[in-house]
């Protein structure tokens, strides 16, 4: 099983002096996230469609063994609040995510605090999600003149396509975790100080971690021994035989980077010199 550990997004102006070094371009910020890391979470997918070219950017400045974890648009989670949302996923895949190809990861659909949709939103809102990227490509297809340079081609139509749904608001039932049973999506495990921590095995092959930091949502670090406790968590994900993807996102104050490098000295069991990265798996 693979192990993947990384940050949510790069593009932090207070981490230039700190993880970035002083005279590091911001052109080579991702290049040099992708030498220390195996993955990280795209946050600009999530507040505006992205081009084509910016993706096949981030890929050009990955390690083909890299993998890219998309956030879907917040068009789709927290203005449609996931109805009548067929045109606003046709945009999203025809925007350019395609152009990963296989550095493409799961995509991560994060809710709004004040939404948890019923059973049926939510059933007919992950009916249409694509689990294949040949499935996105024909998804895509159906965009509007939102995306004026669409790209709907793929290299690989039979790679799978891994979604997960962070919830942050409470009263997740039982009805809600069999909808997501269903579909095989993964219900992430994520850790803040405002809202709750949802620890549910929903039979998707992937597991889904977001540490937010607390009590101090994206500003608190974690302790040594908070640390060796999510290891255990990660390596239960291991043993239950689930592709594991950890992010990072208490980053106002630097700690997202040095946490999850802390991280996977502990899950691997050795440190990775700096600039030598461990391949995951």
């Amino acid at each position: 099983m693979e192990v993947r550990i990384g940050l949510s997004g790069w593009q932090y102006d207070s981490w230039r002096g700190d993880f970035y070094p002083r005279d590091l371009p911001k052109r080579r910020w991702l290049a040099y996230t992708a030498e220390r890391f195996p993955t990280v979470e795209v946050n600009g997918s999530f507040y505006a469609l992205q081009r084509p070219d910016r993706y096949r950017a981030w890929r050009a400045a990955a390690p083909p063994r890299f993998r890219f974890a998309l956030k879907g648009g917040r068009y789709v989670t927290h203005m449609l609040r996931l109805r009548n949302v067929e045109t606003a996923l046709a945009n999203f895949f025809a925007s350019g995510p395609l152009e990963l190809g296989d550095t493409l990861g799961p995509v991560l659909w994060q809710l709004p605090e004040a939404l948890l949709p019923t059973p049926q939103v939510l059933d007919d809102f992950l009916a249409l999600l694509p689990r294949t990227h040949g499935a996105a490509a024909a998804l895509a297809e159906h965009h509007d003149d939102k995306v004026a340079v669409p790209a709907v081609t793929n290299e690989d139509p039979g790679g799978e396509l891994h979604h997960a749904l962070e919830v942050r608001s409470a009263g997740l039932t039982d009805e809600h975790v069999e909808v997501l049973r269903r579909h095989g999506t993964a219900l992430v495990d994520s850790h803040a100080g405002d809202f709750p921590r949802l620890r549910v095995d929903t039979g998707s092959p992937i597991a889904y971690l977001r540490l937010h930091g607390a009590p101090r949502t994206y500003h608190d670090g974690y302790s040594p021994q908070a640390l060796g406790r999510w290891a255990t968590t990660v390596l239960g994900h291991v043993d239950a035989g689930r592709d594991t993807y950890v992010y990072f996102d208490n980053d106002a104050e630097q700690h997202a980077p040095w946490d999850a490098l802390a991280l996977d000295r502990i899950v691997r069991g050795r440190d990775r010199g700096p600039g030598h990265p461990e391949l995951p798996g």
